[in-house]
């Protein structure tokens, strides 16, 4: 296989550099450009297994000398253009303090509402920092749900610190951004769990969860809204050692999805969830 052609930029004042800087720091250039960017081999890789058309390949000096940077460059189709920065450009254009070497540009993905059926899902109000909700689609790619809900308010699922957060996960669960979340719910068939620190919460590893839910994950301080937290079924509370109030929304979510995932694999069916009365 021939080396791939590279274009060499040395400026920042590139038309593509000034492109590829405002995708990494600013969300309103993100949606105003539909595009956005992937930093690091790994996310390039998961796009590619997922059919992600590439709009572009940036490679650093240093990156270049990596093996899995040359063989993803080479492996990417022959019409991706393909460009080699050096490593003080590259850090200008980074989204991180620590560039990874190798950078991808992808079309914002559509956001196009679907009925959730009857499978999990997750339903996210209000969490804004883009890490714990990278984390938090990770968490839920990782227990088997495929569909999110995300609510007005929601950071960018797909701006690079929720990308770099989620490790591919973004390309495996169906994402639906600024929901009117009540509405979407108005027709699920299975029980919507909010978590919450409530005096009627049902400890979580007392429920029967083989059947279809919807988990409803607030802001950590403000959690969910009071208007999605009275369309719940029930509040699941996390039994802890004494001493420690809570968890953040990611770990929450971990305990809960995986506790549901567990039921289901020891039984191997999915039927109807018990919820106390």
């Amino acid at each position: 296989m021939s080396e791939p052609q590279l274009k060499a930029l040395a400026s920042r004042d590139n038309a593509f550099v000034k492109r590829l800087h405002a995708l990494a720091h600013s969300a309103r250039d993100r949606r105003k450009l539909d595009e956005t960017v992937l930093d690091g081999a790994h996310l390039v890789e998961s796009a590619l297994a997922a059919g992600v058309a590439l709009r572009a390949l940036v490679v650093s000096e240093s990156g270049l000398l990596r093996e899995e940077h040359r063989r993803l460059l080479a492996a990417a189709p022959a019409e991706v253009p393909r460009y080699r920065l050096g490593d003080a450009l590259f850090a200008h254009v980074s989204p991180v303090d620590s560039p990874a070497g190798l950078l991808a540009t992808i079309a914002m993905p559509a956001s196009t509402p679907s009925a959730p059926g009857d499978a999990s899902l997750i339903v996210v109000d209000g969490v804004q920092d883009p890490g714990n909700l990278g984390s938090l689609l990770r968490t839920a790619a990782a227990a088997g749900i495929r569909h999110a809900l995300l609510g007005e308010g929601c950071a960018q699922a797909w701006s690079p610190r929720a990308l770099r957060a989620g490790m591919g996960a973004q390309f495996v669960v169906r994402i639906e951004e600024g929901c009117e979340l009540l509405a979407r719910l108005e027709s699920y068939p299975g029980l919507c769990l909010a978590t919450a620190l409530r005096e009627d919460a049902h400890p979580l590893y007392e429920l029967d969860l083989r059947g279809p839910v919807a988990w409803l994950f607030g802001a950590e301080g403000q959690g969910l809204s009071p208007a999605l937290l009275a369309r719940a079924d029930g509040c699941v509370i996390i039994p802890m050692a004494a001493g420690i109030e809570s968890l953040n929304v990611a770990a929450a979510a971990a305990v809960c999805l995986f506790e549901q995932a567990r039921q289901l694999r020891a039984t191997g069916t999915i039927r109807g969830v018990n919820f106390p009365s």
